[in-house]
């Protein structure tokens, strides 16, 4: 069974606050963020919109991408989303189906 790793992006609103992170789980972990359950920056700053994500298949890819992006200027990742998300639409409920 060949498991994937995903590096995402949630934002508060389009062009909003934006936080990058990796998980295994994308579902599971879009839910948390959405229910509250992850208490911190995505709590404090109410992001629950999915708004970009790629999929990868090994852990040490993953990891090494979300700490790159997170080095990123803020213009490179709003032009990242915008190139996948141009509408900065919920992603969640695409993935969730």
């Amino acid at each position: 069974m060949e498991r994937h790793y995903y590096v995402y992006m949630m934002a508060n609103r389009p062009y909003g606050t934006l936080y990058v992170g990796v998980t295994n789980d994308l579902i599971r972990r879009v839910w948390e963020h959405k229910n509250a359950f992850v208490n911190g920056f995505t709590e404090r700053h109410d992001l629950k919109s999915l708004v970009w994500y790629e999929v990868h298949s090994s852990s040490y890819e993953a990891i090494r991408r979300e700490k790159l992006i997170k080095k990123w200027h803020r213009d490179w990742k709003v032009n990242h989303v915008q190139a996948m998300n141009p509408a900065w639409e919920d992603l969640y409920a695409a993935i969730a189906a």
